[in-house]
């Protein structure tokens, strides 16, 4: 019954998440998640944090969380802001650094989240399209007033990334405005912008723990960025909800970032099945964005997106499309296991062949 919500809520379009359909034998590649599992540490940590202290609320401030990411990165611990998701990141980052006078600048295609928040904080906006290859022009970011910019790298849905250098020229030529970079795809190929910041007081940079450590189950993100921008973050944070994070999902974040091996294990086999599949998409006439992510962009130009899109469904692989202008005919298919990857291909040489 409508006439009890609060005015804003009949204005927003919400953000749809990927589908979880609970079928059996389902090749589910769709949501980005990562086929293998959590290293086994942060397992142990998790379980050996299922104690009595549970009565207890957790730590605020995710201490051991937070000196961990600094280690990891070279930063100091309060230069780290950690979150229930890089998603609740992300909103707090909306709501405490993007919204100003002037509009804020992304790219037409991209994250679907940030069209959401935007309309959620009454943010004014300007969206920069992609060129035709759909890839950022630093360029037309350059040319435009704003008052703040946000930044995927790589991009979503596209997998197309940006090099750091590019990274510092966007962040230097907007010294007096936020630039943020959402790194939620950078460990699958790209090189991360965190260094950068203790030169530029303007970069935020986040990243997640859902998808290279293999943690989507557990809601853990974070940000890098100067003490005047975590400041900021907290502000909203603590205004919001103090404890983000409970000890489970602290203690396995923690290890899982302290474990390096296992995320480098992971990751490696990841790209190397990317790369496998993306060759062979190509063999079968697909086009295919070239990817630094944990994905594939593709279209067959024979066949529609749609068309694609029920024709794997029906055969029990799930992949993502978008009935959207530009990028209709394109599939974003998350990279899985060696196995579902054979049969996500098995069925699309069917479907060319045909085509």
């Amino acid at each position: 019954m409508s006439r009890y919500w609060s005015p804003i809520v009949s204005r927003l379009s919400p953000y749809v998440a990927g589908e979880q359909p609970r079928i059996q034998n389902l090749v589910k590649l769709n949501t980005n998640e990562n086929p293998y599992g959590p290293s086994p540490k942060a397992i142990a940590a998790l379980q050996a944090a299922a104690d009595d202290a549970l009565r207890l609320y957790p730590d605020p401030s995710a201490t051991a969380l937070r000196e961990a990411i600094a280690v990891r990165f070279g930063v100091q611990s309060d230069q780290v802001f950690v979150g229930n998701g890089s998603d609740e990141v992300l909103a707090h980052t909306f709501q405490a650094l993007l919204k100003h006078d002037k509009p804020l600048l992304y790219p037409d295609i991209t994250y679907s989240f940030y069209p959401t928040y935007s309309r959620l904080y009454d943010i004014d906006v300007v969206e920069i399209p992609l060129d035709e290859g759909f890839r950022v022009r630093l360029s037309d970011y350059d040319r435009r007033p704003c008052g703040a910019i946000i930044i995927p790298n790589p991009n979503a849905p596209t997998g197309i990334g940006l090099a750091v250098m590019d990274i510092e020229a966007l962040a230097a030529a907007h010294p007096d405005v936020p630039v943020v970079v959402d790194e939620a795809y950078i460990d699958f190929g790209g090189e991360t912008a965190a260094g950068l910041i203790g030169r530029y007081p303007n970069l935020l940079v986040i990243q997640t723990l859902s998808k290279s450590r293999s943690l989507a189950g557990m809601r853990v993100g974070f940000a890098l960025g100067q003490r005047h921008l975590i400041d900021a973050l907290e502000r909203v944070k603590d205004s919001f909800n103090s404890y983000p994070l409970d000890r489970l999902a602290q203690a396995a974040a923690t290890a899982a970032i302290e474990d390096a091996e296992w995320f480098e294990t992971c990751r490696q086999k990841i790209i190397a099945t990317r790369d496998r599949v993306s060759g062979e998409l190509q063999t079968m006439g697909f086009d295919v964005l070239p990817s630094q992510a944990n994905f594939v962009f593709t279209r067959h130009p024979a066949l529609s997106g749609a068309e694609v899109y029920s024709a794997l469904r029906a055969q029990g692989v799930l992949v993502r499309h978008w009935n959207k202008p530009r990028i209709e005919d394109y599939l974003r298919i998350s990279i899985g296991t060696d196995a579902e990857c054979d049969r996500l291909l098995e069925v699309l040489k069917t479907l060319a062949t045909a085509g």
